[in-house]
């Protein structure tokens, strides 16, 4: 970058700042902390250990906010301080703090969009379920593979990932599952990526060789923590207790442990068997339950009910948001942003918040 590109990009740079100081007020949020400190501080404190996961979970997320508003700040004075010193002519300056300023810029817009995240439900924990499409073992194995790759997505992102349901597939993969994904804003990254997801490959199934296109769905709701938020009569709920198929050691299979749960009103149909006792398996279901009726909620609220049945498609051709293509070449694409990128390995690693973020460029 010249001097003058470089001194443009600290005016967008600090009007992105602005925004960001905005949002997350470092005096309330310093304020905030000392207050939970002093509620560890409390005798009674550890009695309740609810309470102290949440003041936990809030007090590290204010003390990540602070610590990289900090270093955003502090680099970006750095960075201001030696392009008002620096001359047009001097190349390996110039060098050295366009270097520092495209490390900076994609920070700042990381916490500029989180800053913006102003859903309803935006800052709170993700229940995500992936369905494999038509296709058998292929499309069963293209479900796991997205599994893992949110399951990764999750520990990058420093959030707790549990499995509420899990049903395997005929021989390998899935058939579907899911997971429960705690952390703050967990639904407002992770919404972006509710659609259909399509595998272009040369299948390790196929004893020929050919390739395969298969599809998963991905859905998305927000964990809904206040019951009140979403009221449900008893006598809306079918409840079916069964075996429950999946893994967990020995006496899993032994009683009808597994829940399935039907919302009569609405046809939305949950279940639950990855927890040993049918008491934990009809609360994790009942989440899930709650965080779907929530979206609709909201979805219906946002617009007409055929809008709603529509945000997502069939698991097929011409529906899909993001192609994975592993052969003849190798491109994972979003299009409804046209953001891509040939690292596919990456991708399936869990390397996703950028496309995400560009969604979220793209949507707000």
């Amino acid at each position: 970058m010249t001097l003058e590109q470089i001194k443009e990009n600290l005016i967008d740079v600090q009007k992105s700042l602005d925004i960001i100081r905005a949002v997350f007020d470092i005096n309330k949020l310093s304020a905030e902390q000392s207050e939970l400190v002093a509620q560890q501080s409390a005798p009674d404190f550890y009695s309740d250990m609810e309470q102290v996961r949440k003041v936990g979970k809030r007090l590290s997320s204010i003390e990540k906010k602070i610590a990289d508003l900090r270093d955003i700040e502090d680099r970006y004075n750095m960075i201001k301080e030696f392009a008002n010193d620096c001359a047009e002519d001097d190349t390996s300056m110039l060098a050295e703090l366009t270097k520092e300023l495209q490390e900076l810029m994609p920070k700042v817009q990381e916490m500029r969009l989180t800053a913006l995240l102003r859903g309803k439900y935006d800052r709170l924990g993700a229940i995500l379920t992936i369905q494999a499409g038509a296709g058998g073992t292929e499309a069963q194995d293209w479900a796991e593979m997205l599994l893992r790759m949110y399951t990764r997505y999750a520990e990058k992102q420093g959030f707790d990932c549990t499995t509420l349901d899990h049903t395997a597939g005929d021989g390998a993969g899935i058939k579907g599952a899911t997971i429960k994904i705690d952390g703050e804003n967990a639904y407002g990254f992770l919404k972006a990526e509710k659609g259909v997801h399509r595998l272009v490959r040369i299948s390790p199934f196929d004893s020929n060789a050919r390739r395969h296109t298969s599809f998963a769905s991905v859905e998305v709701m927000p964990q809904i923590e206040n019951d009140s938020e979403v009221e449900i009569k008893d006598s809306d709920l079918k409840i079916d207790t069964f075996h429950s198929g999946g893994c967990g050691g020995q006496g899993v299979n032994t009683t009808d442990s597994a829940v399935r749960i039907r919302h009569i009103p609405t046809g939305i149909v949950v279940q639950c068997q990855n927890e040993r006792s049918q008491i934990q398996n009809r609360e994790s279901a009942m989440k899930v339950l709650r965080a779907k009726l929530a979206e609709l909620a909201e979805e219906q609220r946002q617009a007409d009910i055929k809008q709603v049945q529509g945000s997502l498609k069939k698991i097929e051709w011409g529906s899909q948001i993001r192609s994975y293509v592993f052969c003849p070449y190798t491109l994972v694409k979003d299009h409804r942003t046209d953001y891509e990128t040939p690292n596919v390995e990456a991708v399936m690693d869990g390397n996703i918040q950028d496309f995400i973020l560009e969604y979220l460029k793209k949507s707000g």
